[in-house]
This record gives C-alpha cells, structure tokens and sequence, in this order.
C-alpha cells in the first residue's frame, strides 16, 4: 500500500469534475520532457477507459525518444497547429494542467488556458504553484507528476482502469524525472508503485532502452565533442559547466532531446557535485542543472534563471545573449561556494 499523500477533498473535487464532463484537454509546459509527455499520456489513456474526448495539447515539439509511447502521434502541438489548439481548448470542459505550476511555463497557450470558462485541475510536484486552478494538486516530496498520476487514478478508485499504455507512460515519467532512479528516489513507496505497473504487463528493460539507447551517430558524435572541448570546470567549486551554442547544434545535426542527459555526465566524477548546461535557443538561452548531495539547484535556479524545480535537477532561462548567460553563470558561482563547500 502507499500512503495517501494527495488530500481526499481535492481527489474527490477532481473526481466530481471528471464524472461530469465528456470534454477533457490536457496541457503540459514548453519544451516536454518524458514525465510532462509521460504524465499527459498517462492520464490521456486513463481518461479514453473513462469515455472521455480528450486531447493532448503541448506548446511546442517533444523529443524523438519519447514517440514510442502509445497516443504520442494524437498530441496537438500548438506550434505547428496554432488553431486547432485554440480551437480545442476553448471547446473543453475540463482542463488537466500538469508538471507546471505557473502559466508563464505554458507560453503562448497560457492566456487560452487562462481565459477558457473550463474548470481547471493542477498536478504537479514543484514549489510556489500559483493560483490559477480551481483544483491544485501541487506535491514537491513526489518524484514526479507521473507518480501523482498514478496515485490521483488509484485514489479515485480505478487501478483497474489503468490499461499497459497507461502504466507504459507512467513508468517513462517515473524514470525520466528521477534520472532512472538515481535522484530524488529513495522513498520505497516508487518501487511499490512499479512493481504494480509491472503486473499490468510492463517490460520496464524495454522502455529503458526505447528512451536512453536510441542514439543516432550524430548524437554520439555531438557529445564526444561536448565532453572533450565544450566542458569547464571549477575544481574550487567542484563544479562543471557545458555550454552549447547554435552553430555547435546546427553543425551536429541537431534534434530535439539531442543533449537530453548531457548535463548528468559530469557528476559521474568524485570531484564535481554542481552540473549547469547553457545551451542556445531560439530567442533565449536554457540552462539545466543537477547536483550530488544538498546542493540546491532549484534555489540557483529560481535566484537567477527565471527557473525551479527540484533540489537535485532544476532548470531556467535567460533573456540576454549566450555569452552574457555564460558570465553571468561564471559571476554568481561564488556566491553558492558555501552550499559548495558542504558536499
């Protein structure tokens, strides 16, 4: 049994909701990763055993390693198709807003969502959720959304719902946002939950490899090179910086997801505890970090790169140029030398 984390009056509330609409969109953050697209998935089957119209709505593309999951070619990306998008939210009754707490993490679906006449349902596991939803199911001792997932369905009465699809999608936010487990998962109530996907017929070697052991040569490429001469480190930090600029991604054929992982590798050393990936985008540059120990990359995160997330893996942005991100990481560095010095 796992412990009932998630409040009966906001089970129930959601629950209400879902029994009296037909009429159901889900909306995860810019940029998804596997546990938004896995959390979404999961829910967007649950829902389909229920008799529900429901779609999938994300702002933008997702990476290549996550389209082997079941429902991944129905998901409506309002970049490509703005209008059927629009269209599709304002019809809805219900709205799932999942693995992000503020609209701003939404971008330009944020004032659809905001205006929609929807009731509107939050499940998430980051800090500071704002107030935007008529439920807010907002747990940051979870690992991931797609945990909560999980436990908001059986909560509400119907494991037996969940399908192999469902628990396929589950288990791929489940292991994505823990890094396969290796952070922010030692509470035993995770393997409780995987060994129930597991008896819904899951093959959990399988969906590892479909997500980390799909690497095109490009890729392979890509990261000998980002290794070997994008990586600085501070050894008076412990720390390890990568940084990426377009013409690096255009030169190595990049796709979506290409550098998902990057950012772990150095922490396989014994003298790094605090991991940043700069890497340039389209009008603003993204930074992921990941930390050993008490290291709180969320707090550097929300500090200084409009980001958050957890203490261990958390993420920002920064609206200047690549470079002027790059000095500003190198600037503020000193001021965590403390929370260095500790681990």
């Amino acid at each position: 049994m796992i412990t009932k984390i998630i409040a009966e009056t906001e089970i129930q509330k959601a629950k209400k909701y879902v029994d009296y609409v037909d009429k159901i969109v889900i909306v995860t953050h810019i940029s998804p990763d596997g546990d938004a697209i896995g959390s979404s998935l999961a829910l967007y089957h649950f829902l389909l055993e229920m008799d529900k119209q429901v779609n999938v709505i994300i702002p933008n593309e997702f990476p290549e390693f996550l389209r082997w999951m079941k429902g991944s070619n129905d998901i409506i990306i309002h970049e490509k198709n703005p209008q059927i998008a629009e269209e599709t939210i304002a019809a809805a009754e219900l709205i799932f807003c999942l693995d992000f707490n503020v609209v701003k993490r939404i971008e330009k679906l944020g004032p659809f969502v905001t205006q929609s006449k929807a009731k509107k349902v939050m499940l998430d596991h980051h800090l500071s959720p704002d107030n935007f939803c008529n439920v807010t199911m907002s747990y940051p001792q979870i690992s991931s959304t797609s945990e909560m997932i999980f436990r908001f369905i059986c909560r509400m009465g119907f494991f037996e719902e969940i399908n192999k699809a469902c628990a396929e999608c589950i288990y791929t936010g489940m292991m994505t946002d823990t890094g396969a487990f290796t952070y922010n998962s030692n509470n035993s109530e995770i393997y409780y939950i995987i060994g129930e996907l597991l008896k819904k017929g899951i093959d959990k070697d399988k969906i590892y490899a479909l997500v980390y052991n799909t690497s095109s040569i490009d890729r392979l490429r890509f990261q000998g090179y980002i290794m070997y001469e994008k990586m600085k480190t501070f050894p008076e930090y412990k720390t390890a910086l990568i940084t990426i600029s377009q013409k690096e991604l255009d030169k190595f054929n990049f796709k979506k997801g290409d550098t998902e992982g990057f950012v772990n590798i150095p922490l396989s050393s014994n003298e790094i505890i605090f991991s940043a990936l700069i890497k340039e985008d389209k009008g603003f540059v993204k930074i992921s970090l990941r930390s050993k120990g008490n290291f709180p990359c969320n707090q550097f995160a929300t500090e200084h790169f409009n980001g958050g997330g957890h203490l261990n893996a958390a993420g920002g942005e920064y609206f200047g140029s690549f470079n002027d991100a790059i000095k500003h990481f190198e600037n503020i560095l000193p001021e965590y030398n403390t929370f260095l010095l500790k681990n």
